[in-house]
């Protein structure tokens, strides 16, 4: 459900569950989005505006909005151009907006203001528009072989295990479409949502995600691809071992038999790749809460007396995977004394560099240490 919060109203308003909750009570929609409120309550004006969105253009629609058949370019600017001839003429004009008992009126004029806008960033962010490439509908229609598609419409994660016993965490709102058996040189798996991947090993068969223009490639591994169409970033994160990002334009052509070689932007456990369609750049980054690797799990409660901090360092780049870059030379005098249990790795290098007065900040997924050294 973390994945709603990212969403602005215009792309709120075009999710299937918030529609069957805003213009149908469905029951189970209902205890959803009731239940994500709970859990998001600092999330309630972004519903009630995505609710202002829809219900304006229901009543402008109808059924034609709820079903999703055509509507012309020419509708779009006529229902635009009316909506800003009310913002002129406050006093002649009603905008048709319908409120539920769960969304009190809060806005007055800023809601009319808000239907505008809501409006005008709904036609360009329809899937027709695809500002990010190829969507998982293109990738479907153009597969040479027969798939088949598993679609999560439930409000909890679903599992998904794929013909090399490899499995999926399908989420809510997603689904994904593969061949019945992986015959070529490569696995190839096409996602629309997000989905927790673990990939059994096959060097000789690498396996592929197409995800709304983002590509990951990996030979063995575990990971998450977050791909919503119509969202604005794309993610992927990796759990453990190694994979390759490629949007989808620079994906490699080359028909030689796949190998060990991963190209692209090669991501190691706790970091991870955002993706903007709009811009399209892979921004290389560790992930928001880095977790300690398997085998540092039996060791969490870590003490340092009087320890090197060429030491320290070394053990956090053991116990999390990630590089620290620092100058050895510089801060040869500095040592640490103290004790960590399961604080995150960021609130323990808040301590280490307060402690020896020294900062850090995060480039292109490797921690950067500053220091002038240690008396």
């Amino acid at each position: 459900m973390q994945e709603y919060r990212d969403l602005a109203p215009e792309e709120l308003a075009l999710d299937s569950s918030f529609q069957r909750w805003q213009l149908e009570n469905d029951p189970a929609a209902t205890a959803f989005w009731q239940e994500w409120l709970g859990q998001h309550p600092d999330k309630a004006e972004l519903v009630d505006k995505a609710a202002a969105l829809l219900l304006s253009l229901h009543t402008t629609y109808g059924q034609q909005f709820i079903e999703r058949l055509p509507i012309s370019d020419r509708e779009i600017q006529d229902e635009v151009n009316r909506l800003r001839h009310s913002l002129d003429n406050p006093a002649t004009s009603v905008i048709p907006i319908k409120w539920f008992q769960f969304a009190p009126i809060r806005y007055g004029m800023a809601a009319s203001i808000l239907v505008v806008l809501g409006l005008f960033g709904w036609y360009l962010l329809r899937p027709a528009t695809n500002k990010g490439g190829v969507t998982y509908t293109d990738l479907v229609a153009q597969a040479t072989e027969p798939l088949s598609e598993v679609s999560n419409t439930t409000t909890a994660p679903q599992l998904v295990t794929l013909p090399d016993r490899s499995t999926i965490m399908l989420y809510p709102k997603s689904r994904v479409s593969y061949a019945e058996q992986f015959t070529g040189n490569k696995r190839e798996i096409y996602l629309s949502g997000k989905g927790f991947f673990e990939v059994m090993k096959n060097p000789s068969k690498p396996f592929y995600v197409y995800a709304n223009g983002l590509v990951t490639k990996v030979l063995g591994t575990s990971f998450t691809v977050q791909a919503f169409e119509g969202a604005r970033q794309m993610k992927v994160a990796v759990q453990t071992g190694r994979v390759a990002v490629y949007a989808q334009k620079q994906l490699p052509t080359s028909n030689q038999t796949e190998s060990y070689k991963l190209d692209g932007i090669v991501l190691t456990p706790n970091q991870q790749i955002v993706f903007s369609p709009e811009k399209p750049q892979l921004i290389k980054s560790l992930v928001e809460k880095p977790a300690l690797l398997e085998q540092a799990t039996q060791k969490q409660t870590i003490v340092f007396k009087r320890t090197p901090i060429t030491d320290v360092f070394a053990t956090l780049e053991q116990s999390y995977g990630i590089d620290i870059v620092f100058d050895r030379e510089v801060m040869q005098a500095c040592y640490l004394t103290a004790s960590f249990a399961d604080e995150p790795l960021f609130e323990k290098l808040d301590l280490i560099c307060h402690t020896i007065n020294a900062s850090y900040k995060q480039v292109d997924g490797t921690i950067m240490i500053a220091s002038n050294g240690c008396q």
